[in-house]
Parts: structure tokens; C-alpha cells; sequence
């Protein structure tokens, strides 16, 4: 058998790519030489300054923790709160439902990076920061080549992971998203809103930072978020409190606001030759509901299962486990996908009926926990094989 740089090769080192290599550096009997690939440079960004924060599940918590990558900074969802604006109908879903402590929780980027960083450090994995790298198939199958710079490495298997966007956009949904943070006047503890309009929804999430504050995701028209982007505080604030309502009283925005673009973006086939495509290189969502870290963290989970046996002997066959990881990620992905592409569109057509509809559902859902609790579960941990 050849011999090669390594084994695995990881590209990227956020949180998926760290993730990734703490898990298959701690599965029990391990031989594979693992290397993380980071982006390194002034203009590249720097995760310690990152101020966004990130909704992960009850099931990625339990994930995280096991890798030792858990933070200690983080607010927990004890409450899910689902309406539609100026529609009857809401859906409240409880963590005593599924007797877990806390539907999910809001963490730190910058925490669970800093965390997870420091649980790979402990480990064997070799560490390469330069330019961003190039992958490629080897002509005979066999291998996979990473050029970084000026060096060029060779490993068995490449995983891709640094967040590159995806190669097929399925869907532009016309809708950019508002990331910010503010003070409400009425706080409520543990509760998490995600609210429905015809511009699209509006995320209010519990903050892990700041005391008796928001995390604010507002996804609006292209042209409303430029002019919310441009708005004074006093003026962003007031417009925030108007459309999301009194339930907290006025809102006070307290940081500066970043505006991104939506869109379905994926990569059809995960698995190409010696190449595997994750997190969100291989997926791109809308934000509603907060899936993309935590569908991230289970194509982790899926790739692990699927290399566990491999690991062992690096010498082995490859193709029956990649095969194993496309399959076993598709479902749960494709149901992922359709979920939250779905949410953010039907309550935009601005047709009553269908708006009239979509309030009787979400008051079937309150009312009929049958009827809920399929939901809520793949929110929850997502679909499990």
C-alpha cells in the first residue's frame, strides 16, 4: 500500500472541521494519521473576534460533550414559542415534553471555537495553517491531494468542511438576514420565539452574554434590511419592536447589525472519490429553526460511525464506509433540507388561505402533542438511524 502524508485530511478549522478530528482522534484503537488544514491570514476571519452566537440542540449538546467541547457559556431554550403575525394560531413547545433539560441552547461562536480548539490540542492531529487549500482527486483513485501554498500533501481521505459555499443553489429566497442583539423592557427566561411574517421570520433567542437580552435574527426583503442596516439604533429598535410586538415590551438594540444573504445552496454528491463534503460545504440553509451547526455536527457523527472500523486499519477498503456515511447522512439531511426550506416560504405568498391554513396548523399542533412531537423531535436531535 502506498505510503501517504496522512490519512485524513480535514480542511477547515471551524467548528464542524474541529469537531471532526476530536472525534476520530479519540475513537477507541485508532491508527489514522490526521491533519486539520486552516485558513491563516489578516484578511481571513478571526474567530476569536466573532460576535455571533449559534442555536445548538439538546442532541448536539450531548455530542459536544462527549468530545469535551462543550463551553461553559451558554443559555439554555426551555420554551419554544412558533406564531404567525397578524394570524391566529401558536404553537408552545416545552422541554418537559421530551424530558430533557433545555430544548437547546445559545452559545458563543467564539466560546465553542476557543473550546473546541483546545480539546484537538490535546489530541495527535497534526495542525497546517497557510493559504486556503486546494483538494483534488489523484488520476488513480487511490488518494486525494491537498495544495497549500507552496506544499502539496497526499491523503487517503480528503474532508472538506471550511464552510466554501456549495456547488448547486436550489433556491434564492429573496430574503436577507438582520444578526444583532438587544435589551427588551419584559425579559423572559429560557423562552425562544420564532415568529412568522410576510417578509419572512423573525428569530428572538435567549443571549448567552449579555443579562436579560436577545439574540435578534430578523430575515426581511432585500430592500428592508438595507434600510434597517442603515437605520440609527433609536430608529432599528423601534421598527424591531413593531414587529416582533409587545410580548417583551420595547427592545433596545445593543450591538451592530450584519446583513447575509439567504439561500439553499447544496452539494448533491457528498461523497466524491477520495473527497467527502460536510457541514456547510455541503448544505447551506435558511436559518429558521437554527439547523445548519447541528446538521453539521451529525454528517460529524454519520462520518465517524461510518470510518470507526477503518480507523483501525488505514489500510483497509474505503469504499464500502464512504458508501455507508452517503447513505446513512441522506435521509436526515433531505428531511433538514425540506423542513427549513419549506418554513420561510409558505407563510410569505401573502394568500389569506394558505396564511388562514397555516394558523389552523399551528394551533393543531399546540392542541395535539401526536401531532407536534414528530416535529419537535427532529428539531430537537434530528433523524437517527
Amino acid at each position: 500500500m502506498e505510503n501517504l502524508d496522512f490519512d485524513i485530511a480535514i480542511i477547515g478549522a471551524g467548528p464542524v472541521g474541529l469537531a471532526l478530528a476530536r472525534a476520530l482522534d479519540t475513537l477507541p484503537g485508532t491508527t489514522a494519521r490526521i491533519a486539520l488544514f486552516q485558513a491563516d491570514s489578516p484578511a481571513m476571519h478571526n474567530p476569536a473576534r466573532d460576535t455571533r452566537v449559534l442555536a445548538l440542540n439538546h442532541g448536539s449538546r450531548q455530542f459536544l460533550e462527549t468530545l469535551q467541547g462543550w463551553p461553559d457559556e451558554h443559555a439554555a431554550i426551555d420554551t419554544v414559542h412558533v406564531s404567525q403575525k397578524g394570524r391566529l394560531g401558536r404553537t408552545l413547545i416545552r422541554h418537559t415534553d421530551f424530558d430533557v433539560p433545555a430544548l437547546g441552547y445559545v452559545v458563543p461562536y467564539r466560546a465553542i471555537h476557543a473550546r473546541l480548539q483546545q480539546s484537538v490540542h490535546e489530541g495527535r492531529t497534526v495542525r497546517l495553517s497557510g493559504a486556503p487549500a486546494n483538494v483534488a482527486n489523484d488520476s488513480a483513485g487511490t488518494a486525494a491531494t491537498i495544495t497549500q501554498g507552496q506544499q502539496t500533501y497526499r491523503a487517503r481521505i480528503v474532508v472538506q468542511c471550511d464552510g466554501a459555499k456549495p456547488d448547486t443553489k436550489l433556491r434564492d429566497y429573496r430574503q436577507h438576514a438582520i444578526i444583532t442583539s438587544a435589551r427588551a423592557a419584559l425579559p423572559r427566561g429560557g423562552w425562544a420565539w420564532e415568529r412568522f411574517t410576510r417578509e419572512g421570520p423573525l428569530a428572538v433567542l435567549p443571549h448567552p452574554v449579555f443579562a436579560d437580552a436577545q439574540s435578534i435574527v430578523w430575515c426581511t426583503t432585500p430592500a428592508r434590511a438595507r434600510q434597517l442596516l442603515e437605520a440609527d439604533d433609536a430608529a432599528f429598535s423601534h421598527q424591531l419592536t413593531e414587529h416582533f410586538g409587545q410580548r417583551l415590551g420595547p427592545f433596545t438594540v445593543l450591538e451592530p447589525r450584519h446583513l447575509f444573504p439567504l439561500a439553499l445552496n447544496v452539494t448533491k454528491n457528498t461523497v466524491d472519490g477520495r473527497i467527502v463534503t460536510i457541514g456547510n460545504a455541503a448544505q447551506t440553509l435558511h436559518p429558521v429553526a437554527g439547523q445548519g451547526l447541528n446538521l453539521g455536527l451529525r454528517d460529524v457523527a454519520g462520518l465517524v460511525h461510518a470510518l470507526q472500523r477503518w480507523c483501525v486499519d488505514p489500510q483497509g477498503d474505503l469504499q464500502t464506509p464512504l458508501a455507508d456515511f452517503a447513505t446513512l447522512r441522506r435521509t436526515d439531511r433531505g428531511i433538514t433540507r425540506q423542513l427549513t426550506d419549506l418554513m420561510p416560504r409558505i407563510f410569505t405568498t401573502g394568500n389569506p388561505l394558505i396564511e388562514h391554513a397555516c394558523g389552523l396548523s399551528l394551533l393543531a399542533l399546540d392542541l395535539a402533542e401526536p401531532l407536534r412531537r414528530p416535529l419537535a423531535r427532529h428539531l430537537l436531535q434530528g433523524y437517527r438511524n
